[in-house]
């Protein structure tokens, strides 16, 4: 099976390097929006921090004030959160069990 220790380690490492993928995406996007130049997708920072960074996204919403108006953003990183935070919640239970 693989609920292991292993497992539950590389989900820990793989929502850690999400994480700091989308962070940095959000700080390109913020500086490239007050340059006026090329944007990152919003399609692209939603998947990003929906799929395993939303700890990224949030951070990063709030140390650029980037995006934080818009309510989408909130509830696609809240639902990823909760989705990600159950997850190694259960593994964890079931591994340390």
């Amino acid at each position: 099976m693989f609920l292991t220790k292993g497992f539950l380690t590389f989900l820990l490492y793989y929502f850690g390097a999400v994480s700091i993928v989308t962070l940095v995406l959000y700080m390109i996007d913020k500086i490239k929006a007050m340059s006026g130049a090329w944007r990152v997708p919003e399609k692209t920072l939603l998947l990003c921090s929906f799929l395993g960074g939303a700890v990224g996204g949030y951070l990063a919403m709030y140390l650029a004030w980037h995006k934080v108006r818009k309510w989408y953003f909130h509830a696609v990183n809240i639902l990823g959160l909760i989705w990600q935070l159950g997850l190694l919640g259960y593994i964890a239970w079931m591994v340390l069990l």
